[in-house]
């Protein structure tokens, strides 16, 4: 009876490295072969489907902008790369892009949401929904009633909150903000849409809003003793609050709503 006897250590490490290098050179000419296929034409970028928000921008305003900074095909353009061209469009706050078999990029848009100005009046920056400052031509915003606000850098987003939070108290005594500053020293101020400017002062939300509460409980019973609109009002006191009223001279006004000339 015959007996295969093993091949020596040497024919099988022979044997094993050609099948090594087979598998090599195969998948060599697979990477080559893909390489080849990615750069025909029939994965070249042919169309972007553009969807979501596209109220400030259309496919003219949008191929001047991002096609120019797209480069490769189907595989090999850079996703991040096209996604930060598209969010450099003006009034594009967020972009998501994905290919599209065979040729296609596909981009969802999100809009900035324009809810007011930021910083000096003619300042082209507008504040968004969340509290971004972002830039755009003020010709495009639709609403003519946004407000102004101003702070510092940085702040806009605490900004914002004070001005969502303090409308909803100067509407009871239907008045509207008009402006809103928070100053570099941490100090509140603000002018209604009748133009009359409130010095609100230091504090958090609830003690301003506190204030605010206070003054416009009063308000109303002291404008009409005298028949005047309100020109400015300084709220910083700590149990009344100062005004001063078109054409008459200012006044302090305390917890009981008896008002005394200030001399």
């Amino acid at each position: 009876m015959s007996q295969t006897l093993p091949a020596p250590m040497d024919v099988r490490l022979m044997n094993i490295a050609s099948v090594l290098l087979g598998l090599a050179f195969v998948g060599m000419l697979v990477v080559l072969g893909i390489g080849w296929l990615m750069q025909q034409n029939l994965f070249r970028l042919t169309a972007i489907k553009v969807r979501g928000d596209v109220s400030h921008n259309n496919a003219v305003t949008l191929r001047a902008n991002v096609v120019p900074k797209l480069q490769g095909n189907f595989f090999t353009t850079d996703l991040t790369r096209a996604q930060l061209a598209f969010e450099s469009v003006p009034w594009v706050r967020r972009a998501v892009v994905q290919r599209e078999f065979p040729n296609q990029l596909g981009v969802v848009l999100q809009e900035h949401q324009a809810v007011a100005y930021w910083g000096q009046e003619g300042d082209t920056r507008l504040v968004n929904s969340y509290g971004e400052v972002f830039e755009a031509n003020p010709g495009d915003v639709e609403s003519e009633d946004l407000p102004l606000l101003s702070g510092p850098q940085g702040q806009a987003a605490l900004v914002l909150e004070g001005y969502r939070r303090l409308s909803q108290v100067f509407e009871k005594i239907d008045a509207h903000i008009e402006q809103l500053e928070l100053t570099s020293q941490g100090s509140w101020r603000t002018r209604l849409d009748d133009g009359a400017t409130l010095e609100l002062g230091h504090g958090s939300f609830e003690e301003i809003e506190n204030r605010v509460a206070r003054f416009a409980a009063t308000l109303t019973q002291v404008a009409g003793k005298f028949g005047k609109p309100l020109e400015s009002a300084d709220l910083r006191y700590g149990n009344g609050y100062a005004i001063k009223l078109r054409g008459v001279t200012t006044t302090v006004l305390g917890d009981k709503a008896n008002a005394k000339e200030k001399r």
